[in-house]
């Protein structure tokens, strides 16, 4: 197995990684963690592995858009199973349940795709994206109508075309 890819973080903050020669950010990290990319961060100064201080970062940053999956009374239980004797229990529990449910997720799309013949998944995202093409186009259309502008075949219309010398020029010159 291949050694993970190392992100250092240096005292300004800023994380650098390596395999990129580039400084990326928090929405960085997490598209490796997506795209299931083994990485380790490692605090420049120290030399310590922060890897999971920058995923709790992540984490955070995602809790505080959109819908939390996490709500305060879930976020309460596991702070105050640190320091108990179940401390181990917990951790070891709580990943066994996100691995037991994206299994679960996985045989039910597996099954779905088996039956339809199509990915439930990829198909719903199909669609959001042709319906959230829609919408925009309609968003665009009605504030085109709205600021009185002419949309783009109406403008491609109203310009001015070349004579038929100029054209036939032209045409001359490509022949040459």
């Amino acid at each position: 197995m291949s050694e993970p890819r190392t992100i250092k973080k240096y005292p300004n903050r800023r994380l650098y990684d390596t395999e990129e020669s580039r400084y990326i950010t928090l929405a960085d990290i997490r598209r490796l963690v997506l795209e299931k990319v083994d990485f380790v961060v490692i605090d420049k100064k120290s030399g310590h592995d922060i890897t999971r201080a920058i995923l709790l970062q992540v984490i955070s940053e995602q809790e505080q858009i959109g819908e939390p999956i996490m709500s305060r009374d879930f976020l309460s239980h596991v702070i105050r199973s640190y320091g108990g004797a179940m401390q181990g229990f917990v951790g070891s529990y709580l990943e066994q349940s996100i691995k037991l449910f994206m299994n679960q997720q996985q045989q039910m799309r597996d099954r779905v795709r088996n039956v339809v013949g199509v990915d439930p998944v990829g198909l719903v995202s199909d669609i959001a994206q042709k319906n959230y093409s829609r919408w925009k186009s309609v968003q665009e259309e009605i504030s085109r109508i709205l600021t009185g502008r002419p949309d783009e075949d109406e403008e491609q219309e109203k310009a001015p075309r070349p004579s038929a010398k100029k054209r036939a020029r032209k045409t001359n010159r490509s022949d040459k």
